[in-house]
């Protein structure tokens, strides 16, 4: 193995600029192929730097899975969760992330098997170990999407944490009724406004929403080993239903299954505003991908130094969203967030001489943002990204571009220190 390792099969690979130079590429090489570097303990050591974020907030914890490789029926596959500010949208970084083989199986034989022996155990292993990282915060939900709808996520949910599952089955009620029926008999509580950001096939809009909320009791599932589980288990099911999309666009429609309690229309909406915010996740993914690193292009056949480079771009990442996500400043609600979110404290210096080279006379060619906030230092990034700080906004690959950038002088600057010692 060498450094075209880290190409990829025509695509331009941003993955082996993250070493920088040659002498980087190297390095990486070297990083990739040392069996003493393990994923898991990167991942750890990713969350243990989050955890002092969480002290004290309201925090959001997404969690979801992607392909890294995709191998006919199955392939490789990374399950993440990533800790959010609820006040302002701030990411605060990793929580988990963990790797998984998929090979192709009977469903049958697969709903034979207790949770604890299926790969859907990591939705909650995942939200219990997000729990430990965000044990300080104030307040606590994890979310997941229609994969994580696992009648054994609400039974075993962590203490201290809340549940927004969004459902995918029309599951039975402790009263013989079904789940989606039930729903659908429900007046509508309220209309309301809801903001639906973009994605691949569908434009940013607001939507104008019905929502529908009830108390509901999931009956056990009648299939697979019951040992351990209750008989029913008491959930809030919030619905959210676009009555009239715009022509050409699929109505949004959401169920949604929590561990909250929603007593009127305003704490239904606010469920459905929490399940909203996913977008981060989502987002962090794209910048994995093809916003970014684009880890489905990497050349690599052997499994352990794949994970290791995927898992290390996972963790960039999330700076990196972190940096779009601090790039206005006081614009965004709630208190800046500092700059050793993202940078050690000593990078603070080589940040403030960047600023000082790429700042214009004006005061629009000027960084906007106080020394020590992760917004001075997104501004920094974008700049050196080639944000001409005139037009649009600095994205992910903008912020990428600064970001390896600043790394590549930093290696230079500690190999220039190095010399004079």
């Amino acid at each position: 193995m060498h450094a075209r390792l880290v190409e990829s099969g025509g695509r331009g690979l941003r993955v082996r600029r993250l070493g920088g130079d040659r002498a980087g590429e190297i390095r990486l090489t070297r990083f990739l192929r040392n069996a003493a570097v393990l994923p898991e303990e990167m991942a750890a050591q990713a969350a243990s730097l989050t955890a002092p974020r969480c002290e004290g907030r309201d925090v959001l914890v997404f969690q979801d899975t992607t392909v890294v490789r995709s191998e006919g029926g199955g392939g490789l596959y990374l399950h993440a969760a990533v800790a959010v500010d609820a006040e302002s949208d701030a990411i605060l970084g990793l929580t988990d992330a963990r790797f998984l083989s998929r090979t192709e199986g009977r469903r049958a034989q697969r709903k034979l098997k207790p949770v604890c022996e299926k790969e859907s155990r990591r939705w909650i292993d995942a939200a219990h170990r997000s729990a430990e990282v965000c044990q300080g915060a104030a307040r606590l939900t994890v979310i997941g999407d229609r994969e994580n709808d696992i009648f054994q996520a609400f039974v075993d949910r962590p203490a201290g944490a809340d549940l927004l599952i969004r459902a995918a089955f029309d599951r039975a009620l402790e009263d013989q009724g079904r789940l989606f029926e039930t729903i659908d008999a429900l007046p509508v509580a309220a209309w309301g406004e809801i903001d639906i950001v973009a994605r691949p096939g569908r434009k940013a809009r607001q939507a104008r929403i019905a929502v529908r909320f009830a108390k509901v009791q999931l009956a056990r599932p009648r299939s697979g080993p019951k040992a351990g589980l209750p008989a029913s288990i008491g959930v809030t099911v919030v619905d959210v239903r676009e009555e009239a999309p715009p022509k050409g666009e699929a109505p949004v429609h959401w169920r949604l299954l929590t561990s909250h309690e929603a007593t009127d229309a305003a704490e239904a909406f606010a469920i459905a505003n929490l399940y909203r915010r996913r977008w981060a996740i989502e987002q962090l993914f794209r910048t994995l991908k093809s916003q970014g690193f684009d880890i489905e292009g990497v050349l690599i056949e052997e499994q352990a130094p794949l994970r290791r480079l995927v898992m290390a771009a996972l963790v960039a990442a999330v700076t990196i969203q972190q940096l779009v996500h601090a790039r206005d400043g006081a614009l965004r609600p709630g208190p800046l967030r500092p700059v050793t979110d993202a940078f050690p404290k000593e990078d603070q210096p080589l940040l403030e001489a960047f600023c000082a080279k790429l700042e214009g006379k004006t005061e629009r060619q000027k960084n906007p943002h106080p020394k020590g906030s992760l917004a001075y230092a997104a501004w920094v990034c974008a700049r050196l990204g080639g944000w001409t700080g005139y037009y649009g906004k600095p994205g992910p690959i903008v912020m990428l571009e600064g970001w390896l950038y600043f790394q590549a002088a930093k290696h230079g600057a500690a190999l220039i220190g190095n010399q004079h010692v």
